[in-house]
């Protein structure tokens, strides 16, 4: 009995690293299946988009999470029923197309982070557009796939297109404006371009940039979002600049 009894603890003994091994490699070809890389996810990328393009959501259907959390670029907060019913393809007219680019990755474990450019070009009726986006997603492994649990879309600023200048009326302009005691801005002319300069209260704000007209009385910086209106009383005077921003306005009254 006690033979036979050390016999099956050899047995047992021999068998267990076996036994490890066979789980290492397992485990292993676990991890190798889990694993994802930056190209994959791109190319998951590329086929939701080109199911935008198709008014195909298959993809969408797919690769996104049941309870994802999507933001737009308009700030909308989209599930993914939500995003599924969006992606039903262009309306008659119009036609586009959205190419990807600039990916950048992290990886790690059951988490991947993937940010992309998007390049849009849209034709209605005949008339092109063009916009720039960037997307950030965050794909998860759970139950043995990858979806995107988190995602959000960003819109590049563009700068409006210059309008006509209206130089005969910039005599109007050219002034001092005031928005609290002791913080004004000066309107000048030079040439036939107009310039705005602040006091200067903090680093660059003294700095004499250009604005371009979009219609006037309607101006801008260049790479600064927001417009600069200088308003009129009833008389036709120019009694204020206003820097709007996201619709709200900051008022600088003229004082000189």
């Amino acid at each position: 009995m006690k033979k036979n009894l050390r016999l099956v603890i050899a047995v047992a003994a021999m068998a267990l690293p076996l036994r490890a091994a066979v789980q290492t490699e397992a485990q292993a070809k676990d991890q190798v299946k889990s694993s994802i890389t930056e190209e994959e996810l791109m190319q998951r990328t590329r086929e939701l988009y080109k199911g935008v393009d198709a008014g195909n959501p298959s993809a969408w259907k797919k690769y996104f999470a049941d309870d994802c959390l999507y933001f737009d670029e308009k700030g909308h907060a989209l599930t993914k029923a939500a995003l599924v019913a969006d992606v039903t393809g262009f309306p008659p007219g119009y036609s586009g197309h959205l190419q990807l680019a600039k990916a950048t990755s992290f990886i790690e474990g059951n988490v991947a982070i993937l940010g992309f450019d998007m390049d849009e070009q849209e034709t209605i009726y005949g008339q092109n557009m063009t916009a720039r986006y960037h997307e950030t997603d965050t794909w998860m492994l759970r139950n043995g796939e990858w979806q995107i649990v988190a995602g959000q879309v960003l819109r590049y600023y563009e700068d409006p297109h210059i309008g006509a200048a209206q130089p005969a009326r910039y005599a109007d302009y050219i002034g001092t404006y005031e928005l609290a005691p002791g913080k004004q801005a000066t309107v000048s002319v030079e040439g036939e371009r107009l310039y705005y300069q602040k006091s200067e209260s903090r680093p660059g704000d003294g700095k004499k940039v250009e604005l371009f007209p979009e219609a006037d009385p309607v101006y801008f910086r260049k790479g600064v979002e927001g417009r600069m209106l200088f308003r009129r009383d009833e008389s036709g005077k120019v009694t204020a600049l206003i820097d709007r921003r996201n619709n709200e306005d900051v008022v600088w009254k003229k004082v000189g």
